[in-house]
């Protein structure tokens, strides 16, 4: 099959645009959320932003897996399993429970997520299902299969447990955001942050692709900004936030 994206020299770019884009983003405040402003053209319901930008993932991974037909390889089933699940909630399911009613997000914005979830989706879903050798069972007993999955599993917790607390703050006072509580919310101040990005690193380490890498440094170039500059907005806005909290690596960072 012809390579839908590119080879190793492209995943290799790939991966060096996701180090440029943090960098850029370590200083510029991506303008949608606590963060957003004017000037960024014209907007769109958060809400319809976020089910625009993430379910193409959710689709072209799924379809590469129907096409590639390799049902008979375990290994592969929890691989698309993992991805789908995830973006099953990230897609469907997150969007409709937070609170983001009247909230715009930038047409912009919107569209480099669509970029950025379809060429991910797309690297990974035509290296599992066309390009690579099939892992097979035996890959199942594999440690890095073992612990990418344990490791997958235990972030999406994360993720998910950390977006429930938020989602049930209450608002205060001015009808404002509050200082977040419980969970690892004690250690740091993007526990949903860093749920992501161990679930991605996990897939990483399970499917032990050159693919999987570049998502995971995506993931990591596009989040660990922005838990940098939601701590650091936390810091200014509340006078008692917790002194010890860090901004996403318990005690380190």
């Amino acid at each position: 099959m012809t390579e839908l994206v590119g080879g190793e020299a492209f995943i290799w770019g790939w991966m060096g645009l996701a180090v440029i884009s943090a960098v850029s983003l370590m200083f510029i405040d991506a303008p949608y959320g606590r963060h957003g402003r004017e000037g960024w053209g014209p907007t769109v319901s958060a809400r319809a932003a976020w089910v625009a930008m993430e379910t193409p993932s959710l689709l072209i991974m799924g379809g590469l897996f129907l096409a590639g037909g390799r049902f008979d390889d375990v290994a592969l089933w929890v691989f698309a399993g993992m991805w789908c699940i995830h973006y099953v909630h990230r897609s469907w399911i997150y969007p409709f429970r937070a609170r983001i009613t009247g909230k715009t997000m930038p047409v912009a914005i919107a569209g480099m997520a669509v970029l950025f979830n379809g060429v991910n989706a797309t690297l990974n879903g035509e290296h599992l299902f066309f390009l690579a050798s099939p892992p097979g069972a035996d890959w199942l007993a594999d440690p890095r299969f073992v612990f990418g999955v344990a490791l997958f599993v235990a972030g999406m917790v994360v993720n998910i447990h950390s977006d429930n607390l938020l989602l049930g703050l209450r608002r205060g006072e001015d009808g404002g955001y509050v200082i977040p509580r419980g969970g690892l919310f004690r250690w740091v101040s993007a526990p949903n942050y860093l749920g992501e990005m161990m679930e991605w690193v996990g897939f990483a380490i399970a499917t032990w692709s050159l693919a999987g890498a570049a998502f995971a440094v995506w993931t990591i170039a596009n989040l660990l900004p922005r838990a940098v500059s939601n701590h650091r907005w936390y810091r200014s806005k509340f006078a008692d936030y917790p002194p010890e909290r860090r901004a996403l690596i318990p005690w380190i960072f």
